[in-house]
């Protein structure tokens, strides 16, 4: 692990997004709640925060990081066929919270997954990527322009 012991002691944010393709048949059933193993959304926020708690037992040489909150949003997007998931994540410390925003976007992807693989396989998880981090020495902010392409603003 990366020795952290003489950096300064500050405010970590980090913000994450994935994407969950899922397709006609089952973004009907996520939208009418009648996935056979519950409600999918709700399952998977709760999913992507317990995640975002282990990352440390998860992730070699990540450092155990005291969180001081961690949010996960799971959106049906009907016309997309999709789940988009978001995490935010934060902690008073010497080490970003990137990894468990990351960490909690892919465990609540995998837990779209498995709560609507007995409907289809056909279900493709997406765009698992890091939009923005502050606190440490370089912030950072993903930014898409209008013809899709991505630029880092440090």
């Amino acid at each position: 692990m990366v020795d952290v012991g003489a950096k300064p002691s500050t405010t970590r944010l980090a913000r994450a997004e994935a994407t969950v393709q899922v397709g006609e048949k089952l973004t009907q059933l996520i939208s009418d709640n009648q996935v056979a193993k519950g409600d999918v959304l709700t399952v998977a926020q709760i999913a992507g925060i317990m995640g975002a708690k282990r990352t440390a037992e998860l992730i070699p040489l990540c450092h155990n990081i005291s969180l001081s909150s961690v949010k996960v949003q799971a959106t049906l997007l009907k016309t997309e066929q999709s789940v988009r998931l978001e995490a935010s994540v934060r902690c008073s410390g010497q080490t970003g919270v990137e990894m468990e925003a990351l960490t909690a976007v892919s465990v609540a992807a995998l837990t779209v997954y498995d709560m609507c693989k007995a409907v289809s396989h056909d279900i493709c998880i997406t765009n698992v990527r890091l939009l923005s981090k502050s606190g440490g020495k370089r912030d950072f902010q993903r930014e898409e322009s209008k013809n899709g392409i991505v630029t880092e603003v440090e």
